[in-house]
């Protein structure tokens, strides 16, 4: 299967206008998961002014959005609350292993994941993140101590996400095994798996590199402040 590394450019809107348009809300040139789904919105790779004001549109004045367009720079009236340079990691040889102790999870196990996401604080995840794809833990005393599932999907590819590790049960090797048995159904699909991390979490990035990740791109994602709709027009 031959893919198209651009799509990981703009990986929100590759996603939502590809594999995941079934999860989509649109507003004109805006796209977002549903919100009990993923927090991400997305503009097109370069969005001109219409864009931004279909996004006041959908947002409403006041809120705080995090955009990860391929070029994000705010038109006048819009405040920047916060950047997050992050990296992003694409398979470079990574090994995809089965795991005998890794369950698949499912809508009952919801409540579990969602306490153990609030506890370890990977990133993101809501009620129903679980549809996105497929999610896989290790239970020990019968309790849900790690995670790591399948997020984003631009077309070819697909993101890992939510590798957490309970705190008690660290340095186990948990989450590397996780990941890789992520990446083995990832791979049998016939997809390239990939991943993000914040720039400072320098643990993880070296974890994913020791696994045969390799940095791709180092993207920065915005936040910011939705003006009037007087101030964006």
């Amino acid at each position: 299967m031959t893919v198209s590394f651009s799509a990981l450019d703009n990986p929100v809107w590759s996603s939502l206008s590809g594999p995941h348009a079934r999860f989509a809300e649109r507003h004109g040139q805006v796209l977002r998961y549903q919100t009990d789904v993923a927090p991400f919105l997305a503009l097109p790779d370069r969005p001109d002014e219409a864009a931004w004001r279909d996004l006041a549109a959908f947002a409403g004045p006041g809120a705080e959005v995090t955009v990860t367009a391929g070029e994000v720079t705010p038109p006048e009236g819009w405040e920047i609350v916060a950047e997050f340079p992050a990296v992003q990691l694409v398979d470079a040889g990574v090994e995809g292993v089965e795991d005998a102790e890794a369950i698949t999870l499912g809508p009952a196990d919801v409540p579990e994941m969602l306490d153990l996401v609030e506890r370890t604080q990977p990133g993101p995840f809501l009620p129903r993140t679980i549809e996105l794809g497929t999610y896989l833990g290790i239970r020990r005393g019968g309790a849900l101590v790690a995670m790591a599932g399948e997020r984003l999907h631009p077309p070819g590819f697909t993101e890992v996400s939510a590798v957490c590790t309970d705190p008690d049960h660290r340095g186990q090797g948990l989450a590397a095994r996780l990941v890789l048995a992520v990446v083995a159904g990832i791979k049998a699909r016939g997809e390239v798996p990939f991943l993000h991390a914040t720039q400072t979490n320098t643990g993880a990035i070296r974890l994913y590199e020791s696994l045969g990740f390799r940095v791709h791109r180092r993207p920065v994602f915005v936040m910011a402040r939705v003006p009037s709709l007087e101030k964006v027009g």
